[in-house]
């Protein structure tokens, strides 16, 4: 199945206790494209740069068999810039700037060749923009996965209520899973959530893993424990690409397969973390990830004797 990505492709400078580092590549649509390539998925990218991003990414993505024609170049504009820094736990920061730049009027144009993707994972950004590229499409794809945050529940709640209902699968954090519901309880702010549209509703929550539901269902996976964490920008981009480009694998969107779908995304989100932006991502191949996908094997299997 083929999987189309909108999304920013964008520049971000980041500092944790670890380093810092100048302009490197970044963007919710990056991560997402390289990691489809991991799992051999074909993807296409709908995003917008500006005359200043290096021809390098964009032979990056091309080499990795992603599709750009839907990548729209503005020349006489600027890429996406976020930079920000991060708090000893990694589970904190503050935003230093957010140039929002080309992204502004972003317009996305789906080229005829991902016309007929049969998943369509649509990134966070504004849900008016996110709509608009449903609108678009000679058909409706077979799977609709969303990414949001909580600014957009704070300044359009009323357009991001509309996309929650064309959606099939919500993937957020714990904190925005409790805004949007006005629960506590994840369990019930699940329930809540999935009255509003979404069949699926998965709840990340950082080093403690992610929660997947549906119906009355209930699928729980720990984070795979790690000795260095360098930079957790992009991890829940990563998350999504790996959890998306499995399905697509698979052509199945039944609870099994999002189990194993959810078992995939954290595993590679969880070489994200090792290095500053895509630099540990775009070193990692299939058999990185099968070795990854033991370990996390290993740490969920048990047997329990009950006498």
């Amino acid at each position: 199945m083929k999987l189309l990505v909108v999304g920013s492709v964008a520049f971000d400078a980041i500092e944790t206790p670890f380093g810092k580092t100048d302009k490197i590549l970044g963007g919710a649509a990056t991560y997402i494209g390289i990691t489809s390539s991991i799992l051999g998925v074909k993807s296409g990218i709908v995003s917008v740069v500006g005359g200043d991003f290096p021809q390098e990414h964009l032979d990056m993505f091309t080499g990795r068999e992603v599709n750009i024609e839907g990548i729209e170049i503005i020349k006489e504009g600027k890429t996406f810039f976020w930079s920000g820094r991060y708090h000893n736990d990694l589970n904190t920061r503050d935003t230093l700037a957010t140039e929002v730049n080309v992204l502004e009027n972003f317009d996305p144009k789906i080229p005829d060749s991902m016309q007929d993707a049969e998943i369509l994972l649509l990134g966070n950004l504004h849900p008016g923009v996110q709509l608009s590229v449903l609108e678009k499409m000679n058909n409706r794809p077979k799977l609709v996965i969303l990414d949001t945050m909580n600014f957009w529940m704070d300044c359009a709640w009323d357009i991001l209520m509309e996309m929650i209902a064309k959606t099939d699968v919500i993937t957020i954090n714990d904190e925005e899973a409790r805004q949007l519901s006005g629960e506590y309880s994840l369990v019930k702010a699940a329930k809540k959530i999935h009255a509003m549209g979404p069949e699926y509703v998965i709840i990340k929550k950082g080093e403690h893993g992610a929660l997947l539901f549906h119906d009355q269902k209930v699928f729980a996976i720990p984070a795979l424990p790690l000795e260095e964490v360098f930079d957790p920008t992009g991890a829940g981009d990563t998350f999504a690409g790996g959890f998306a480009a499995y399905l697509a694998k698979k052509g199945k969107f039944d609870f099994d397969t999002m189990k194993s779908a959810l078992i995939v995304g954290s595993a590679m989100a969880s070489f994200t973390v090792e290095k500053f932006g895509t630099e540990r991502i775009e070193e990692v191949n299939e058999s990185d990830m099968f070795t990854r996908l033991r370990q996390f094997k290993e740490l969920t299997t048990f047997d329990v004797e009950l006498q």
